[in-house]
């Protein structure tokens, strides 16, 4: 302990932070308090990778335990896993994930995101799914007092991740302007929340949870020359990709943007560090497996490679001390999915079921005579749609539809109300928007 009470920075941390120093001093200044203090240690697991490749006689370091020379495993649990050797099942991990699973995935990243094509990032992360990615950018970047900038319809986890555990503040503003995302609102809450501070976090979610909303490409745009733009001011901008609903853009009313916005954003300026957190959660429809993704995408393209590689140390060192790593089944049904042929043709067929059912949504609830229960928020792609309801309280209808009618929705506040079209059937959707307009039509 220091004079003063606080932890001593161990050599290693100050060995990461002094090679940050050198490459992008601004990406220093964003690290919190933890974020400067977090290192990987040269411990148990760097001691056994040495004994792997050296250890040719025995092998006694890590912890778990062998049988000619393969992990221990229980038929009892291993029948169950079908082509697969229980080697790559029971073992443990990388802290930072397999090697194999981390490269697939950043080609997969080059394929759906062209504009990420000559960028200079660092390699996908593994995670416990996004919602273990937004702690793990809360440890490196988020202290108690920090200011995040978020849409005012946000996803409730947001406010426990940063606010209850961190201390941190977010700061909201309006989503929707007319019929589409209110860019003006989101530059004007960025540079409102950067008055007097060093630093500014910013955190978009697209395809937006709750309202299923997407941006158009000229909206994404405006976005990253807000970015932009506080940066060239002299402010450090950690900008958080929420992407987990990548890829699920049906087009309804207009064209959205069909990339992440981390394309855009990486290599733009020093003073601003993309953050992008996805899966496969959602993209492979397996929410179970909790596998996600943390990739980062350094202000400065010159030096992007060495600022990548202290950044994965510590997300190394804040997993390691988390949760140590990743289940190896989940990464391994991953990564072999990924390297197998027929994945794209299966998620398209997912695609265009859950298409239809935007579709059907989006015709049914903007049908003329329910303009007296709801107004339609814009929605695009992803999961959700969005309605305000009219004369009543949402939570009250939420109430009334369950206790009624026996169908469940989300009240988000106010009134306001989540629909989740992922879960209906086409020939669902007009019956649960009838039954709607009934609940509202009693309350009101």
């Amino acid at each position: 302990m220091t004079a003063v009470g606080k932890p001593s920075l161990n050599p290693l941390a100050q060995g990461l932070n002094q090679r940050l120093e050198a490459a992008a001093p601004e990406v220093l200044a964003m690290l919190s308090a933890l974020g400067r203090r977090l290192y990987f240690p040269k411990g148990i697991l760097s001691q056994s990778a040495e004994a792997r490749q050296r250890g040719h006689r025995f092998n006694a370091t890590i912890g778990i335990a062998t049988e000619g020379k393969s992990p221990m495993h229980l038929p009892s649990i291993t029948r169950y896993l079908q082509n697969l050797d229980p080697a790559e099942a029971v073992n443990y991990a990388p802290p930072a994930g397999r090697p194999g699973l981390r490269e697939r995935w950043w080609e997969k990243l080059l394929e759906e995101n062209p504009s990420l094509r000559g960028k200079r990032c660092g390699l996908p992360i593994v995670t416990s799914a996004i919602t273990h990615g937004l702690s793990l950018v809360g440890d490196l970047f988020v202290d108690a007092g920090d200011v995040l900038v978020l849409p005012d319809k946000l996803w409730g986890n947001y406010r426990l991740t940063y606010e209850v555990r961190l201390g941190a503040r977010i700061a909201t503003y309006p989503f929707y302007a007319g019929s589409g995302f209110c860019c003006e609102g989101f530059a004007r809450a960025l540079a409102e929340a950067a008055e007097g501070r060093e630093k500014v976090i910013a955190l978009l979610n697209f395809p937006n949870n709750p309202t299923g909303y997407a941006p158009t490409p000229a909206e994404g745009d405006a976005i990253a020359s807000a970015l932009e733009r506080q940066a060239e001011r002299g402010t450090r901008v950690v900008a958080v990709l929420d992407d987990a609903y990548f890829g699920l853009f049906y087009h309804l009313g207009a064209r959205s943007m069909t990339e992440s916005l981390f394309g855009r954003l990486a290599n733009l300026h020093p003073n601003l560090l993309a953050v992008k957190l996805d899966g496969a959660t959602k993209e492979l429809f397996v929410w179970g497996l909790r596998c996600g993704f943390l990739t980062f995408g350094p202000g400065r393209a010159d030096t992007a490679d060495e600022v990548a590689a202290v950044l994965d140390a510590k997300v190394r060192g804040a997993i390691r001390s988390g949760i140590s790593n990743v289940p190896q089944l989940s990464q391994i049904l991953v990564e072999k999915a990924l390297a197998g042929s027929s994945l794209a043709e299966e998620r398209k067929a997912k695609f265009e079921t859950l298409r239809a059912r935007a579709e059907k949504v989006h015709e049914v609830a903007n049908t003329p005579r329910f303009r007296e229960s709801w107004k339609v928020y814009p929605f695009n792609s992803g999961y959700f749609m969005c309605v305000e309801v009219k004369g009543t309280e949402a939570e009250a209808v939420r109430l009334r539809m369950l206790d009624e009618y026996g169908i469940g929705l989300i009240s988000t506040g106010g009134s306001d109300l989540r629909i989740a079209f992922s879960c209906l059937e086409v020939e669902e959707v007009e019956p649960l928007f009838e039954a709607l307009h009934k609940a509202i039509q009693e309350l009101v």
